[in-house]
């Protein structure tokens, strides 16, 4: 019996995880930790890889990585009825809680395609106030142990233009390669033609693999790309580009560096002199 406050997708996801498996599983021996209400309320060195979908993982614990009083399932209250495959549970430290949180029973009450998930817990991730592999904190979700990220310097000059205007020309700058991903082109700040162009965003977006990025609107077409009065009609392209000001220590090249949205309806990239194809993105 789930729990009144339980959102139906945490339902929905356990009944497919049962009934479908996992798009993929790994073990794995580093230790990963979950800190909620100032506690590490999960400590293991058992967890599992779970590719719920095909884009990347999560971290499932087993129960006893919880203390005995801290995760409260919501089970039948007939214990005469069979083992239920999954349930949803409160998981609790101190005064707070959370229902985020999914349950898998033992091997027998589940069928062979997700029997790897028998007796783990999924606190998701977002209701935890930190995660910690080994004594590394994990952002947004775990990093796919499959994919990679190279951040390579080169030498080859690479030219951006907004709707035809040359907004950067970099003699040099850095490329990263991400599994995935098109190619990422990174210049430095210093190459932007005229820096008055961009304009600070409030965007902040979140990557495991890099960190946490800040934005910039970009403006052409003369004036302050707001169409006021007097200041000309230019245009003003929306979080057109992002930079790490304190990247992950695998991306620490890129640190301040900037990258335009190449996929983005505009933008053209130049590099050694040839046009470089608009990729296809979910963020096209």
């Amino acid at each position: 019996m789930a729990s009144p406050h339980v959102k139906p997708d945490l339902l929905e996801l356990g009944k497919r995880l049962v009934e479908e498996g996992p798009v993929k599983t790994l073990a794995t021996p580093r230790r990963v930790r979950i800190l909620f209400n100032g506690v590490y309320i999960a400590d293991t060195t058992a967890a599992l890889y779970v590719w719920e979908h095909q884009y990347y993982p999560f971290f499932y614990l087993p129960a006893d990585a919880f203390p005995r009083d801290a995760l409260k399932p919501n089970l039948p209250p007939d214990e005469s009825e069979s083992p239920p495959a999954f349930w949803t549970a409160e998981l609790r430290a101190g005064t707070r809680s959370t229902v985020r949180v999914l349950g898998f029973g033992a091997a027998q009450a589940l069928p062979q395609k997700s029997r790897a998930l028998a007796g783990l817990v999924r606190v998701e991730f977002g209701a935890a106030d930190a995660w910690f592999e080994e004594d590394t904190r994990i952002y947004v979700h775990p990093k796919d142990p499959f994919r990679r990220v190279d951040v390579l310097h080169s030498a080859r000059r690479l030219r951006v233009r907004v709707r035809g205007e040359l907004v950067a020309d970099a003699l040099a700058g850095w490329h990263l390669y991400e599994t995935g991903l098109p190619a990422r082109y990174y210049v430095p700040a210093t190459a932007v033609v005229d820096a008055r162009v961009l304009r600070d965003s409030g965007t902040t977006t979140a990557c495991p693999y890099k960190g946490v990025a800040n934005y910039y609107h970009v403006a052409v077409g003369g004036g302050d790309g707001d169409g006021s009065e007097g200041k000309g009609k230019g245009e003003l392209l929306e979080d057109l580009v992002w930079y790490y000001r304190t990247p992950t220590l695998e991306c620490a090249e890129i640190a301040g560096c900037l990258c335009f949205y190449h996929e983005r309806e505009g933008v053209e990239i130049e590099l050694d002199g040839k046009v470089v194809p608009k990729p296809k993105t979910p963020w096209s």
